[in-house]
């Protein structure tokens, strides 16, 4: 079963809890029921399983909350959700439908990336990815506002990372502009060439869908995963013309 017949199945909500599992059950009606026979003749999700749904509300739910910040949700932000997550046509409704319900909430943020925080604490990789995913939305019309780039930048302090692996990960400076390769690298201009190479290869290693689908990250989300790895390898690209590295 996909992502998506999982979360309108209900499956989410019963194994998840806190602020993620209660936003999949205030769907209610044949939304949480539609599959709840199916998954009932199984055995209760796995915990990767439930990691993955809860993967996916946090996106959909931060992602909503963001566009609250700035009050606007324009139709770049909404193409940009629909590159994110892979959406087939048949659950746009689905997904829109958890979207809106979010930004209802009376609950700030916090509550959902803390959730995210704790389930994901021994995968910040997982964390990462998120984050660049938000990150992409918020990108989605070209340019970082403040409000979005002061939300990220909330959300990350949640998640434990400090203001360097926010620029690593979403490449970014506190000012929101474009990080260097270097930056995204994680490394100082000063690093001589072969700790440049190992932290390309760690972060290469590090941020492998495969590796990120095993520890939580669903399937539907490779596109974006893929997509941050060709933003690592291209810093490395650059770094290595710079300094005439073949």
């Amino acid at each position: 079963m996909s992502i998506w017949g999982k979360i309108v199945g209900g499956v989410g909500g019963f194994a998840i809890g806190g602020p993620i599992g209660a936003l999949i059950g205030a769907l209610g009606g044949h939304v949480v029921d539609k599959l709840r026979s199916e998954e009932e003749t199984r055995s209760r999700a796995s915990a990767d399983a439930t990691k993955s749904v809860a993967f996916t509300i946090g996106v959909i739910a931060l992602g909503a909350k963001m566009a609250k910040a700035d009050g606007v949700v324009t139709d770049d932000e909404v193409r940009a959700f629909k590159q994110v997550f892979h959406i087939p046509q048949h659950e746009v409704k689905n997904v829109a439908r958890v979207f809106n319900q979010a930004r209802k909430d009376a609950r700030g943020f916090e509550p959902y990336a803390q959730q995210m925080a704790d389930m994901f604490r021994n995968e910040p990789q997982v964390l990462e990815e998120l984050l660049y995913c938000l990150t992409h939305i918020a990108m989605a019309d070209g340019s970082m506002h403040p409000q979005e780039l002061e939300y990220l930048q909330k959300v990350a302090q949640i998640f434990g990372f400090d203001a360097a692996t926010f620029e690593r990960v979403t490449g970014r400076s506190p000012a929101g502009d474009k990080a260097d390769p270097y930056t995204i690298l994680g490394v100082s201009p000063n690093a001589d060439d072969a700790a440049i190479k190992a932290a390309h290869r760690k972060l290469v290693l590090e941020h492998h869908p495969d590796r990120l689908v095993s520890q939580g990250m669903p399937e539907e989300f490779v596109n974006m995963a893929n997509e941050k790895l060709a933003e690592i390898n291209a810093a490395y690209d650059a770094i290595k013309k710079q300094r005439g590295i073949n």
